[in-house]
This record gives structure tokens, sequence and C-alpha cells, in this order.
């Protein structure tokens, strides 16, 4: 099982890192880099750190769900081991200052659905993220039906964090942004997956 967790978060986290990429980095260059010797390397330095940073929060409540996912398969109560998680979460949004009760449920309802995700990926054995889901899922129907539903919740995610925020044209742009770039690394994945 720990080569299977090990996959998972691997995947995962460069999941994570390749939609930070295609959310931030779409900004065209100005003609301010093409002018100021060492304005490159600022900008270069600034969507770095701002990629790190958004990856770190794309990546906390999963990698919560995914170390929950390994206790409960080791045999750990899933109520503890989700109350526990309930509790980093809430705090993780504090440290945002963005927690609202109806945020912090929807996270949880995130992460739970992540939690049965991981077990099943950890119930079952393969050499790389693509094979481990092929061999839980079995089937590109209920794989798709998966995520159909962690797309619909983590929508839910963004209404409430925009809501939480303050609904402006940028934060609506931001967060859209990210869905598609989601939906579309995830759909990459689909069709890599059920090809093999």
């Amino acid at each position: 099982m720990r080569k299977e967790y090990d996959i998972i978060l691997s995947a995962e986290e460069a999941f994570a890192r390749s939609v930070a990429l295609g959310v931030l980095v779409k900004r065209p260059l100005t003609a301010w880099h093409y002018l100021i010797p060492g304005m490159f390397i600022i900008d270069f330095l600034r969507r770095s750190s701002e990629i790190r940073r958004y990856s770190e929060n794309f990546l906390f409540p999963r990698k919560l769900a995914l170390d929950a996912a390994q206790n409960i398969c080791n045999g750990e109560d899933r109520k503890k081991a989700v109350s526990r998680v309930s509790e980093a979460i809430r705090e993780w949004l504090d440290s945002l200052k963005l927690c609202s009760g109806d945020l912090h449920g929807r996270q949880i309802e995130v992460v739970e659905l992540l939690i049965d995700h991981y077990c099943e990926l950890l119930r079952v054995e393969g050499d790389s993220y693509h094979s481990v889901v092929k061999n839980a899922y079995s089937n590109r129907e209920n794989y798709e039906a998966y995520l159909c539903r962690l797309a619909w919740v983590e929508k839910e995610v963004d209404r409430a964090i925009a809501e939480n925020l303050g609904e402006t044209e940028v934060l609506r742009e931001r967060l859209l942004a990210e869905q598609q770039q989601v939906e579309k690394l995830r759909n990459k994945d689909v069709d890599i997956i059920f090809l093999e």
C-alpha cells in the first residue's frame, strides 16, 4: 500500500502544479520585460512563488484526504479520521481568512469524496497512477462518474469562496480558469488511462 500511496501523492503533486501553471502562467510578457534588465528574472521568481503557493493550497485538502484514506485502509475508524481532517481544514481555512460554515462544509464534501477515491486506489495494485486508477475503476464510465461528482462539489466550493470573498469579475475569471484547467487535465488523463 505504501507504493500506491507514493504513486498517488506524486500524481496529485504533479496535477496541482499543472493546474497552477495553466491558471497562473497565461499572462503575456510586456515590453518592460525586454526593456528593463532583470525584469524577466523578477517576474519569473514572482510567478514561481505564486505557483508554489497555489499548488500548496490546491494540494492541502488532497494530502489530508490521502492520509485519512491510508489510515482508514489500515483500520482506523472513518468517522474519527474525517473528524481530524475536518479540524485541519477549519484551521487551514482560518489561516487563509476564508472560514465560513458553508465553505467548510463544502470542502469536507470534497475531502470525503477524495477519501473514498483514495481508498479505492490504495486497495489495488499498479505501477503507475494510470494503472492504479484503471484497476480501481475498471472502466471509463465508473471513473467519469466519480470525476463528475467531484467537479460538482468543487464548483460548490468555488461558489462558497466567491460568496465569502465577495464576487468580483477578477475572482470569477480566476475560479473559472481553474475549473477549465482542472477539467482539461482530467479529460486528458481519462483518455490516457482508458486507451492503454
